[in-house]
């Protein structure tokens, strides 16, 4: 079963990007606007995510729906949970870097996680053990599949790569004294898709969000750890995480973040 959901939860990230590629097309004549919690939100939010909903409540009639933009949708032990523009901030600039998120939870646990990159043709993906996976879209295919590692472990949190997100100009002023702490700890790298996908590919040895929701989180987190990495928030919370989170390569160094991001600077 967890394959044809895989398969149908592909389908439907490459739906979502077609859509979010026309709007992305014409980005610089699209209004915008700020939500109640800061962040902001465009039509082009709402139309990927309800395509991707379109795509699997047409197969999975009988399953619930959460998203970012169109809410919750029934109820069960089936939920999917999508975030149809992930990075709406860097989405309004022009920057590729935007994804479209799905994950499926069985149970409250992430079973199916799809990242899709669509303005640089590529998406990740991952069923719970089953292992990850990254691969390119060309002409709405799916194609040329690579499995994901995580990379070898290094001396300690000093010699860590570390993407920060969002960009660390856009973090909001409530969180700047953890990221700070981390910056200060490790080595603060630049991300060309978000820190999460780098992990599990062994190109990051840590990526830190903060500010996040469940469903920013949940199709990552199951992509980090099937390639092998750990996920949490920053307190060692498991799914579902809001606020700050944390994808290491592995326990050391995720444990030892985990101290930074909450010690309240004064070593105690």
């Amino acid at each position: 079963m967890l394959e044809a959901d895989l398969s149908l939860a592909q389908k439907a990230a490459v739906a979502g990007a077609e859509v979010g590629m026309r709007y992305f097309a014409r980005v610089q004549e699209l209004p915008h606007e700020q939500k109640v919690d800061g962040s902001v939100v465009t039509k082009a939010d709402l139309a990927v995510e309800e395509e991707v909903r379109r795509v699997l409540l047409t197969e999975r009639p009988r399953d619930a729906f959460l998203g970012e933009e169109t809410g919750e949708l029934g109820d069960g032990r089936r939920r999917w949970i999508l975030d149809g523009i992930d990075g709406t901030l860097v989405f309004v600039q022009g920057d590729d870097r935007w994804q479209t998120l799905i994950a499926l939870e069985e149970d409250g646990q992430v079973v199916v996680g799809v990242a899709i990159v669509p303005a640089q043709r590529r998406i990740w993906y991952a069923a719970r053990n089953q292992g990850a996976f990254v691969a390119d879209v060309v002409n709405g295919r799916i194609t040329g599949r690579r499995r994901l590692q995580v990379g070898e472990p290094s001396s300690g949190l000093e010699a860590c790569r570390v993407g920060v997100l969002p960009p660390i100009e856009m973090i909001p002023a409530r969180y700047r004294a953890e990221v700070d702490r981390l910056a200060n700890a490790a080595v603060v790298s630049d991300w060309s898709v978000h820190g999460a996908l780098l992990v599990a590919s062994g190109e990051l040895d840590m990526a830190v969000q903060v500010g996040g929701k469940v469903w920013d989180y949940a199709p990552l987190s199951l992509i980090v750890t099937e390639a092998g990495g750990c996920f949490s928030g920053d307190r060692g919370q498991h799914h579902p995480v809001t606020g700050t989170a944390v994808f290491s390569r592995d326990e050391r160094v995720h444990k030892a973040a985990c101290e930074v991001l909450i010690s309240d600077g004064t070593g105690s």
